[in-house]
């Protein structure tokens, strides 16, 4: 009996890592122009080492931030698409309460995540090179979904166990 509360205990950290992760995802998509700004003065300034180091990526956030303020400056409804991928970032993260709440019924959610997270992959080879994007950002993408999945997988182990212990009982 006790095993199966610490294992839902271990299930429902996992989920609220996951979920956390999620939202603040979600979060930082609002921002977008005054986070690449912050980003590319910290790494334009001297106390940065990656602009020596990584000038391509420099150049990137650079090239990024530039697009994002002009697009905001002339077309803000654009980045009303970004304000759209924030929200479902969230209503995602509102889905991961049913395993929360009850992990063996809901495993589909965490089944649906992980889908998710494979989907990440093809996208960003396919989209990326069509919208210009460099493939060192492009795996920088993908990494959401490889990052992503792994939680998902431990969580999806663990209510295996857990249905194990409930068809027990």
């Amino acid at each position: 009996m006790e095993g199966r509360e610490a294992l839902r205990r271990r299930i429902r950290i996992w989920l609220v890592v996951f979920i956390v992760g999620l939202v603040l995802s979600g979060l930082t998509a609002f921002p977008l122009v005054t986070e690449l700004r912050w980003a590319d003065e910290l790494l334009r300034s001297g106390a940065s080492p990656v602009a020596d180091r990584l000038p391509g990526l420099v150049e990137w956030i650079g090239r990024a931030r530039e697009g994002l303020e002009a697009t905001d400056a002339k077309y803000p409804f654009v980045l009303y698409g970004t304000d759209w991928l924030a929200f479902a970032h969230l209503v995602i993260a509102v889905a991961f309460y049913g395993p929360f709440r009850d992990p063996v019924r809901n495993i589909w959610v965490i089944d649906f995540g992980m889908i998710a997270c494979a989907g990440i992959i093809p996208l960003a080879l396919i989209c990326g090179p069509i919208r210009g994007i460099p493939f060192y950002w492009q795996l920088i993408d993908m990494s959401f979904g490889v990052f992503g999945v792994i939680p998902l997988l431990v969580v999806r182990r663990m209510i295996k166990r857990l249905e194990a212990y409930e068809l027990a009982a």
